[in-house]
């Protein structure tokens, strides 16, 4: 089960890094695959989450790539939800959390799918400050139900509606998935979720750390690609997930 869980966590840390997700919109869905039920594949994602999007958000503001005026009202309302949503996950039934995943899925595929790609030099849009939170606080909620980092609904938000191009969309989506997953750990850590989980802890970390190496590899390819191909990566991505939950839940 070890060599399994690193080569899945190189490959999740290169989708987190390459498409701007904390990489719980993939793993929990592979987790699951490998045998792991929907709460402790939750409970794994949160962590490698935490490691993931720190270190990719760490690399992307080295680079100059990360702007953290707006995203840091996103990711206060983040930290609220990511601490609403982590109890919720204690209290819904595994089932309610895989069709509400489903919905989020096909949100994000339409969404993304029929955005327009914005011409260069095109002004964005912008939110004032409290809606900026308003939109964290409930992007924050959602995806600590549902072990992902947020950046499943905040970048088709930011593509559709802001008009972001979707390299830029998946920066700040990332650095969402700091604030939401940092919350979500404490959370859960204090709460004793991941105790009553009983998750293998050198698993965990192995997981974790095999990721955060995978992000500079996701990366590194995002910089090399045109816009209009990573958005079209970014619609086999979510038409993946799609498959996936599908096959597990209904098969």
């Amino acid at each position: 089960m070890l060599i399994e869980l690193i080569v899945v966590g190189l490959f999740v840390g290169a989708i987190a890094g390459f498409f701007g997700v904390g990489g719980g919109m993939i793993l929990v869905p592979m987790l699951m695959l490998l045998g792991f039920n929907i709460k402790a594949a939750i409970g794994m994602s949160v962590v490698q989450m935490l490691f993931s999007s720190i270190y990719g958000s760490y690399l992307n503001y080295k680079k100059g790539l990360l702007e953290v005026n707006e995203g840091l009202w996103v990711g206060i309302g983040g930290i609220i939800g990511g601490v609403i949503g982590a109890h919720f996950t204690d209290i819904l039934p595994k089932e309610m959390l895989q069709y509400i995943f489903l919905v989020l899925v096909l949100f994000a595929l339409l969404r993304v799918a029929t955005a327009k790609t914005p011409a260069e030099g095109a002004e964005e849009k912008s939110f004032t400050k409290f809606t900026l939170f308003i939109i964290g606080l409930i992007i924050g909620t959602i995806a600590m139900m549902l072990g992902v980092g947020g950046s499943v609904m905040l970048t088709p938000i930011l593509i559709g509606f802001l008009h972001m191009s979707s390299k830029k969309a998946a920066t700040a989506g990332l650095f969402f998935v700091v604030f939401s997953s940092v919350s979500g750990t404490v959370y859960k850590y204090f709460a004793g979720t991941f105790d009553n989980l009983n998750l293998n802890l050198h698993l965990v970390i192995a997981l974790a750390l095999a990721a955060s190496i995978g992000v500079i590899l996701g990366l590194k390819i995002k910089e090399r690609i045109k816009d209009t191909h990573h958005k079209r990566s970014m619609v086999v991505l979510y038409l993946v997930i799609l498959v996936m939950l599908v096959y597990k839940i209904w098969f």
